[in-house]
Formats: C-alpha cells, sequence, structure tokens
C-alpha cells in the first residue's frame, strides 16, 4: 500500500467522539453480557439507524445472531473476535439480507483537512462498509494492517476529504444489507495525510505485478 504523508497533524473539525471513548455507561461484569442501552449515553454526538429508521437504543456489551443492529463494546469486554480495536471502546455494526446498520453524526470538516481516516475489523469477511460526506459516497483505500492489543485484527483506511474541507455535512458509516455482514469501527480522524485515489493505489499494485512478472521471466 502506498500512500504520501505530509503532515501528522489531528483536524478534527467540529466532529466529536469519534474514537467512542465518550460512552458514558455502568460497566459490565467481565465475562457477562449487557442490554440495550441509551444511545445517547453509549454514544454521545452520533446517531444511528436501522435501514435508514432512526434507533434509540443501542446494544452494550453484547450482539444479536442475525438482527442487524448497532452494538457498543467495552470496557471489561474480554472476547476476541470481535474484541476492542482500542481504548475503552468499540462500536459493532450488524446487518444482514434485509436491514442495513448505520451510524452518523453532523460537523464541520477543519480547512486543511486532507483524509479521512478510520480503523475496521471485517469480523465475517464478507460485504463492505459505505462511507459517506454530505450525501457523496467516500472511496476508502487500505493504509495498513494491524493486531490490537485484545488480539483483535483490524486494518487502517483513509479516504480522501479534501474536497469537503471546511464544509458542514453529515458522515455516515454504513453496513449495507448482505448475508449477514459484521464490521467494527474504531478511532475515526481527519487529518492532513494525503490518501491517493483508489485508482492510483491499483495501478500501483498492477505496476508492481508487472514489474515480478518481469523478472521472473527474465530468470527462465
Amino acid at each position: 500500500m502506498v500512500f504520501i504523508s505530509v503532515l501528522s497533524a489531528q483536524a478534527q473539525g467540529t466532529f466529536y467522539n469519534l474514537n467512542f471513548e465518550s460512552a458514558n455507561l455502568t460497566p459490565i461484569p467481565a465475562g457477562q453480557y449487557g442490554g440495550d442501552v441509551p444511545i445517547s449515553s453509549a454514544l454521545p454526538n452520533w446517531s444511528a439507524s436501522i435501514s435508514g429508521v432512526p434507533v434509540t437504543q443501542v446494544l452494550q456489551n453484547n450482539y444479536t445472531l442475525g438482527a442487524a443492529s448497532i452494538d457498543i463494546l467495552g470496557p471489561s469486554w474480554n472476547q476476541i473476535n470481535p474484541g476492542i480495536i482500542d481504548g475503552n471502546y468499540t462500536v459493532f455494526l450488524q446487518s444482514n439480507p434485509v436491514d442495513s446498520a448505520s451510524i452518523f453524526q453532523s460537523g464541520t470538516i477543519q480547512a486543511n483537512a486532507e483524509s479521512l481516516e478510520f480503523e475496521s475489523a471485517d469480523i465475517l469477511g464478507t460485504g463492505s462498509l459505505t462511507v459517506s460526506f454530505a450525501g457523496n459516497t467516500l472511496s476508502p483505500v487500505l493504509l495498513s494492517s494491524g493486531i490490537s492489543p485484545s488480539g483483535q485484527p483490524y486494518d487502517l483506511y483513509g479516504a480522501n476529504i479534501a474536497p469537503y474541507a471546511n464544509h458542514m455535512g453529515e458522515l455516515e458509516f454504513t453496513v449495507p444489507t448482505t448475508s449477514p455482514y459484521y464490521v467494527e469501527l474504531d478511532d475515526i480522524s481527519f487529518s492532513q495525510t494525503v490518501v491517493p485515489e483508489p485508482s492510483i493505489v491499483a495501478l500501483t499494485a498492477i505496476g508492481g505485478l508487472f514489474f515480478g512478472a518481469r523478472k521472473w521471466l527474465a530468470r527462465q
């Protein structure tokens, strides 16, 4: 994966609780499952919906066995897959063939922001996480991969946000309808790191494969 680091300074604008650490919840003892909690306590500054229908409650330290839902995991959550990606809390979005799951909030992107970055863990390995700002679909590219302290593998993605710098709009993350699809989300940020468009990443990868093939043929 290729990307050009210009500056590492963060540029958050007027979005809040992008790492989900502002939750105000009564801890669930380790090894136990929680239940429904108000979204205002679990995800301050965020709203959520199932197939476009607003929800006022989310699951704490729990998840469904097929129903679409929005869940928050932490801090005593000690399971792996899904596990905590970073800090005390991670959001877990679940869709199914009928219903999608979304979280969103409105704000203004700082004037010098170049990219939107976020960490995500694809639990079942199917489907996709869609990201949009002000109704415009973004095109995240994979920047790197890692393993969290809890043992949860995750990927860091980046998307070009520069065209919307200093603009106000709704930032939305959606797990679309599929069969079924579960994804974790954490550590959303706006930064001054320039991220290439997916087409550039693809061309770079193709170029690398072509170069490797030429070297292999030369040895034959």
